[in-house]
């Protein structure tokens, strides 16, 4: 290449340089905003329809789901409807399912006295390991025998990418992708799933942003703890007719806290330890379409419900059988659960909690499901998981026995949206990046966050009361 073709190149790539910072932001919305406004021309000045008054359902159902206005709305109102239909749809079954699987493990439990085996064997077998099993099973496999079905079938509808359309501004603003709100949607089944969804997303800066943030949409084995929240104190005081509406809302405003701390990360990362501006987002809406029902019972049974659920289980076992170790396990005149309880107490009550609640977390890594049951085994003092016959039977045991309060409950839901993931998900984000830096950051980064939230919420709400 002679010099004096070099310097033309140069001075070339020099004036694009200059055009291009001269751009405005929104160059490339305009842009393709543009091409398909005159692509419609083109299309409509040499097509030509029959009937002449053919309704196009997709551009007017899209007007009102895709509104600067009503879109976002809409979104949430579904999304409640959504919870409702779960909540109502699992309640009966998963009480069933509880009820069968937990009288097989007393059955087993009493062919193992029969057969004169050791009681430890019997004990860690059918009421650690078992029960722990039965209580994951019949707590996630009703929720999500409803919630993934819908989800499936929006996504065949073709909704999904109008979330992503309607949120595509708000993760501009904190920097990520549009499609993250795709990822989030996901978690909403199981966090891992919403972890291994993040492949859609081109960037890695901002696919590793989706996944560290991905931990605070509430999964599938959260939504117990936060659907007995909303119950027990935010639906018990209202009319029945009404009490799965609450529930429902309270759980919304739970997931619209994750949103919230979703976009708060994202932006804080972004101008941090991942800082980057947003890459270019161009989202064709693809048409509406019948659901294919094959495909949903399908997609949804087999991808999703049983792979959550096997996965679930493998982590469940070896919680269970932990959980009946240390309420059987005695140091003097106390379990091992009441010792650590009581250590935990002091840090517990400062956000808000308390010992056994911290203490059921902590078992509860390997599977969010088991919280509840281990809650009620630490107050209880049993050595086995149980059950509670009625939701007044646990409103007794929280609120009469264990002293629970609006404040405990209010720390509780935002410390189960918040907290670290559970191991299946923490297994997930180190095979999806391969690094130990992001895998402990995924894992440590909400905890630290929900101890700080908790902690602040629970002081001002003690000053408040003291009235200062």
């Amino acid at each position: 290449m002679h010099h004096k073709d070099y310097m033309k190149g140069l001075s070339i790539l020099q004036k694009a340089r200059a055009l291009r910072e001269a751009l405005s932001d929104d160059f490339r919305d305009i842009l393709v905003e543009g091409i398909y406004t005159e692509s419609e021309r083109i299309a409509g000045s040499v097509s030509h329809f029959e009937d002449g008054e053919r309704k196009n359902w997709d551009i007017k159902i899209d007007r009102i789901v895709t509104h600067p206005l009503w879109g976002l709305p809409l979104m949430f109102l579904g999304l409640a409807v959504v919870f409702w239909v779960t909540i109502v749809g699992a309640n009966y079954p998963s009480q069933f399912l509880a009820t069968l699987l937990f009288s097989i493990g007393d059955y087993g439990a009493r062919l193992f006295e029969w057969l004169h085996m050791p009681w430890w064997i019997t004990g860690f077998i059918w009421h650690g390991v078992y029960k722990g099993l039965a209580w994951v099973t019949s707590v996630m496999l009703p929720p999500m025998m409803i919630f993934f079905p819908i989800f499936t079938i929006l996504e065949d509808l073709g909704y999904l990418p109008r979330v992503a359309f309607n949120t595509d501004w708000l993760f501009k603003k904190v920097g990520a992708h549009g499609k993250q709100a795709l990822t989030m949607t996901m978690g909403f089944g199981c966090n891992a799933a919403g972890v291994i969804s993040a492949r859609i997303i081109e960037s890695p800066r901002e696919k590793l942003i989706a996944i560290l943030t991905n931990n605070f949409v509430p999964c599938n084995g959260r939504f117990p703890t936060l659907i007995m929240l909303g119950i027990v104190f935010f639906a018990s005081t209202s009319p029945s007719s009404f009490s799965s509406i609450i529930a429902a809302g309270a759980v919304v405003g739970s997931v619209l806290v994750g949103i919230i701390f979703t976009l708060i990360v994202s932006w804080l990362l972004t101008k941090t330890i991942l800082k980057g501006e947003a890459s270019a987002f161009t989202l064709e809406l693809p048409p509406y379409r019948r659901p294919s029902i094959m495909r949903v019972v399908y997609t949804s049974i087999i991808d999703r419900t049983i792979f959550v659920l096997r996965r679930a289980i493998i982590m469940a076992a070896p919680a269970g059988g932990a959980i009946w170790l240390m309420a059987n396990i005695h140091i003097g005149n106390e379990s091992l659960v009441k010792i650590v309880s009581d250590f935990l107490t002091p840090l517990g009550t400062a956000i808000g909690l308390d010992g056994v609640i911290l203490l059921a977390y902590i078992i509860a890594i390997p599977a969010n499901e088991i919280v509840v049951p281990t809650i009620i085994m630490g107050y209880l003092g049993v050595g086995a998981m149980t059950d509670l016959n009625s939701l007044s039977e646990l409103r007794h045991l929280l609120v009469d026995q264990a002293g629970w309060t609006l404040l405990t409950a209010s720390c509780l839901m935002l410390f189960a949206v918040l907290h670290n993931p559970c191991s299946t998900t923490i297994l997930t984000i180190w095979k999806e990046t391969r690094s130990r830096k992001w895998t402990l950051i995924s894992a440590f980064m909400p905890l630290l966050i929900a101890f700080i939230v908790t902690f602040i919420v629970a002081q001002l709400w003690r000053l408040l009361q003291s009235g200062i």
